[in-house]
């Protein structure tokens, strides 16, 4: 979730927040999270139709560790800035989620959060309201767009193992190579519920769900 401010010179703004919490959270892999949504979102380049005109995206990201961190803190924000991941080791279904496309709540596995792995900028994908391409072969079409999900056929060289055949363990998508399609900015749609001036919207929309850590043992 995040807010966009469009300016007379074409550009349209993504703000965003991005405040982890729980065992395995840092502020410095609070820093990591949001530099690589903002770098990937605006290497794209891609542009962003609101109210009849075209504005390339460009964004910028804040990532904060909030240790202290309350439930009622995320229950009670309305600040649609502001995005809230729990990070452990552990996570049910081991695989990182956000609570439901356009939301700004979720829950980071934290061996998806290695430098460069793109799980922050795909998650972040779906909290501004973009999900799975229905159709996940990708072979002879180049570099995979960030939304496509882990198991997507590729080309061999974005596979984790390029000697392996598609489909099978190691022959699918290896998530390092997802890159933000022009095509995929384009998709965006701002959220008509929320108006806050005839140059700032809104992007996504509030879960604002608390989680605890999971339990491997339960």
């Amino acid at each position: 979730m995040g807010t966009i401010e469009i300016s007379e010179n074409g550009i349209a703004i993504l703000k965003a927040r991005i405040v982890v919490y729980g065992n395995a959270a840092s502020e410095d892999l609070s820093q990591q999270i949001a530099e690589e949504i903002a770098d990937m979102w605006t290497a794209a380049a891609g542009k962003i139709f609101i109210n009849d005109k075209l504005y390339i995206l460009k964004c910028m990201v804040q990532g904060e560790h909030h240790s202290d961190l309350q439930a009622n803190d995320i229950f009670n924000n309305k600040d649609p800035e502001l995005n809230f991941f729990r990070i452990e080791e552990f996570v049910n279904g081991n695989i990182s989620f956000v609570d439901e496309i356009n939301s700004n709540t979720g829950f980071f596995k934290l061996e998806n959060l290695y430098k460069g792995s793109t799980t922050a900028a795909h998650e972040f994908g779906h909290t501004i309201g973009l999900v799975h391409p229905r159709y996940c072969d990708l072979r002879g079409k180049g570099i995979p767009g960030i939304m496509y999900p882990r198991g997507t056929l590729v080309d061999p060289q974005f596979q984790y193992d390029p000697n392996i055949s598609a489909g099978l363990t190691g022959g699918t998508m290896h998530p390092k190579f997802r890159k933000v399609w022009k095509e995929e900015v384009a998709m965006l749609k701002i959220n008509p519920n929320y108006h806050i001036d005839e140059s700032h919207f809104v992007l996504g929309d509030f879960s604002n769900v608390w989680h605890d850590s999971h339990n491997r043992f339960a």
